[in-house]
């Protein structure tokens, strides 16, 4: 793909990297001439130190065949009005930062593709990671329901249980999936069936409609989590 990436701060600099990693074109719009140079000097990339909310650098930066166009200023109004200018360019994917919750519907309503809050995104991963820590990874879907990653313990009580099993347990309601499992012995992921087994140490892939809570993380052994949530509270 073409790629034209605007900024090269906290966000844009690992963008760019793995944009260029993963052999992209790359062409990186950055205002602060050090910063260009830095970038410059560190990616195997195209690097224009100008400033993208003037429609002439989106041209000079290949606007006309690109593929996407992501900016990742720390502005919101600059990003939208970087935004509105690569439509006008008829560039075919536009994503853009939005630091402000309240400008969400701003970039939604001229149909640009945003990604809320990175900061925040990672202050929140951050607390999950103490909050629960029994959860590898995890990614939010809507407002309550979450796609994470949990190892099975070995007291754990689905460990043993085919998935028919577990179900006719009512360990897995309907609102609750296993979509992978990975095996220690196992070269690639398994698709869970009706008769495959969970095993002890099995790390699965699991969606929750109600969220990553402790009702949920216990069927896989883990009830730490309980203890983590009450200890969420300051004595004097």
């Amino acid at each position: 793909m073409y790629i034209i990436t605007v900024g090269a701060g906290d966000i844009g600099t690992p963008l760019i990297e793995i944009a260029t990693g993963t052999g992209n074109e790359v062409v990186v719009i950055e205002k602060d001439a050090a910063r260009a140079d830095e970038v410059a000097n560190e990616f195997d990339c195209l690097v224009i130190n100008a400033d993208a909310t003037i429609k002439e650098t989106l041209e000079d930066a290949g606007a006309d065949r690109a593929d996407a166009l992501i900016s990742t200023t720390d502005q919101d109004a600059t990003n939208v009005m970087i935004s509105l200018l690569a439509q006008e360019l008829e560039i075919p994917s536009i994503v853009s930062v939005v630091h402000n919750p309240e400008h969400m519907n701003l970039f939604r309503q001229i149909g640009v593709n945003t990604m809320e809050n990175p900061q925040r995104l990672i202050a929140e991963s951050l607390f999950r990671s103490v909050d629960r820590p029994s959860i590898v990874d995890y990614m939010r879907v809507g407002d309550v329901a979450e796609v994470f990653e949990i190892t099975v313990a070995e007291d754990a009580p689905i460990a043993g249980l085919n998935l028919v099993e577990a179900d006719n347990e009512g360990l897995l309601d309907e609102d609750t999936l296993v979509v992978a499992i990975e095996r220690s012995e196992s070269d690639s992921p398994i698709t869970p069936r009706g008769q495959t087994r969970i095993e002890a140490g099995d790390l699965l892939t699991v969606y929750s409609g109600s969220g990553a809570t402790p009702a949920v993380t216990d069927i896989f052994g883990h009830y730490e989590d309980h203890e983590t949530n009450n200890s969420n509270r300051f004595s004097l």
